[in-house]
């Protein structure tokens, strides 16, 4: 089981809490605020109140024994910063630091943070490509270049098996599993026939799925 440090628990901060409870994994969750350490007093591991900010602080919850530490702060862009860069040189094995702009994301890569989630800027992202088309029903990226689909099964290939439809030659993508009535299957063979109704996962690049889409 992870053990994973959760520094900020503001609305995000808590809302990864509760995911992570979900998932069986140990939470140790930080904040300076008393009220919100607790209100995810229930939910977590365990939680302390204090400034991660302050190195003697963070120094006393044994960095290095964690697998992961979240930097979920989102209104103090400075002291996200200094977490971040304050966790590596504690000896962090992976840190992931929350960014609200592009030029945040930028010094947080730069000062020690390993990996950056910007929430504002995917759900906008997200928002934008399931609106743009109907045949999107789902979009999980995977770096900025690819990403897999879930998309309904284009009318043209109803009845059509996977091998005459060839997608991967003629449009750069590839199928990894098809979902009837709920239920996903991942054992897509050559002869396998799409019927009216189904969705497909598809994976490739975001520009040629969205040509794909005609989007």
């Amino acid at each position: 089981m992870k053990n994973i440090l959760l520094i900020g628990l503001g609305r995000f901060g808590r809302h990864i809490a509760d995911e992570l409870q979900r998932l069986k994994v140990r939470i140790m969750a930080i904040d300076k605020e008393e009220e919100r350490v607790n209100e995810v007093l229930g939910t977590v591991t365990s939680a302390q109140i204090g400034d991660s900010t302050n190195r003697e602080f963070l120094s006393s919850l044994g960095i290095d024994n964690y697998d992961m530490a979240i930097v979920a702060i989102g209104d103090d862009f400075q002291s996200s910063l200094e977490t971040t860069s304050l966790l590596k040189e504690l000896g962090a094995q992976h840190v992931i630091s929350r960014a609200a702009t592009d030029v945040h994301e930028k010094f947080l890569l730069r000062n020690g943070a390993d990996e950056v989630i910007y929430p504002e800027k995917e759900l906008a992202k997200w928002t934008a490509l399931r609106c743009s088309s109907n045949a999107i029903i789902d979009f999980i990226p995977i770096d900025s270049t690819y990403s897999i689909f879930e998309i309904t099964v284009p009318s043209s290939w109803v009845n059509k098996s996977i091998l005459q439809l060839d997608v991967r030659k003629k449009f750069g993508i590839n199928i990894l599993g098809i979902k009837t009535k709920g239920v996903l299957d991942m054992e897509v063979r050559p002869e396998t026939v799409l019927t009216e109704g189904v969705s497909l996962f598809v994976v490739g690049k975001i520009d040629q799925v969205r040509k794909f889409l005609h989007i």
